[in-house]
Formats: structure tokens, sequence, C-alpha cells
């Protein structure tokens, strides 16, 4: 394995990107916040990486304690990917980028790949309490852990695995928008663009709000 480059600069941010500044670490990261992911997956929704560069990432990011890998129980009997408490720990990380290039996003160009899991993360920022919510859109549906991701995943792709606590049902160009900020869930809610059901928490205070 090559030795991990570096800034050598004296400085938190330096460092940090000698850890995650290369290109499609942190696209990892954000695939691996969903839990565990067969290499296979990994790169079925990471379209445009390359095997080789995928599979280097993957060892350095072993190297430098942000995933891990081991292998699943028969019959699975697959290796998967997974994020150390460390790597975790770059959620809020990633939340901030995406706040941040939000703005950028502007509309879909018709080569942008696009995967319903992807907006997890920027509807995960909007959403107070706790509980677990199933988001469904045109391309797909996922869920969201409201407020529980220190010991596992912050958001899935699919359906939610039980009864979720909250059910929002929103098209594209909704979803789109809140992801732009050019919108807020609750105003969305208000406006009739994003229709809630459910009778936990996070749905009557989404209903109330």
């Amino acid at each position: 394995m090559s030795p991990r480059r570096s800034y050598d600069q004296y400085c938190s941010a330096a460092r940090a990107l000698d850890l995650v500044g290369d290109r499609w670490t942190l696209l990892i990261v954000r695939e691996l916040l969903s839990g565990p992911r067969r290499y296979t997956d990994l790169h079925a929704d990471l379209p445009g990486v390359s095997t080789d560069v995928l599979a280097s990432r993957l060892k350095d990011m072993e190297r430098d304690g942000l995933a891990g890998r081991r292998r699943l129980p028969p019959p699975g009997a697959a290796y998967v990917y997974e994020l150390t408490p460390r790597g975790r720990e770059l959620l809020p990380v990633l939340q901030a980028l995406g706040a941040w290039g939000g703005p950028e996003l502007g509309e879909r160009r018709p080569t942008d790949a696009v995967r319903a899991h992807w907006f997890a993360l920027p509807l995960l920022r909007t959403l107070e309490g706790e509980g677990l919510v199933e988001v469904q859109l045109e391309e797909g549906r996922f869920h969201l852990y409201v407020g529980g991701f220190q010991d596992g995943p912050a958001y899935g792709d699919g359906p939610a695995p039980g009864e979720p606590d909250a059910r929002l049902v929103m098209d594209a160009g909704t979803c789109e928008a809140l992801s732009r900020g050019e919108s807020s869930l609750a105003e969305a809610v208000r406006d009739g663009r994003v229709r809630v059901t459910g009778d936990g928490t996070i749905a009557k205070a989404l209903r109330a709000g």
C-alpha cells in the first residue's frame, strides 16, 4: 500500500484533507453512511468511478481508520465495507458541505446521474426529533434515522424496515428545491407539496408546523 500523501501543514483543515481530500473519498463516505455495503453495490451507486480508483480509495480508508471490511456470515458470505466510529463522525461534515453546495445544483443536467437516496442527507438535515422516516420520490424510496445515528446508519435505501414514524411523499422538483435551499420542509408541507402520513411525533410536528 502506497504511503499517504500529505500537505505537511500543521493545520487541522490540512490534516483532515490529508484523509478525505482525494476525489471520491467523501462520496464513498456518503454511501457508507447508509450502513455496510458490498463493493459491487458501492460501484453501482458511484457512477463514473473506475474499479481501480474505488478499490484504492477503500484501501486508503481502511488504512486511515475511516472504514473497515468484514465478511458476512452464511448464507451471505460476502465482504462488506462499513464506516468506523471515526468515519461516521463525517456525517455533519457532509451535511455542511451539502448545505454550502446546495445553491450550485441548479437545474438537473441531462448528463447528471441521480439516485433517490442521494437526497437523504439534505432531508435529514431539515428534520428534528428522533424516529424513522420513509421518503417516497419518483426515483424510488429511502428511509432516514432521525436523531439516532450514533451507533448505526444515518439512512437506508428502499422502504423503511418496519412501520415508520412518518412517511413523506413528494415529487422530484420539490425534493430538489429542498436540496438547493430554496424552500424549507415546513413550507413545502404547508403548501401541499409534501404529503405527510403517520402517527409519530415527527409526522405530527410536520403537520402542525
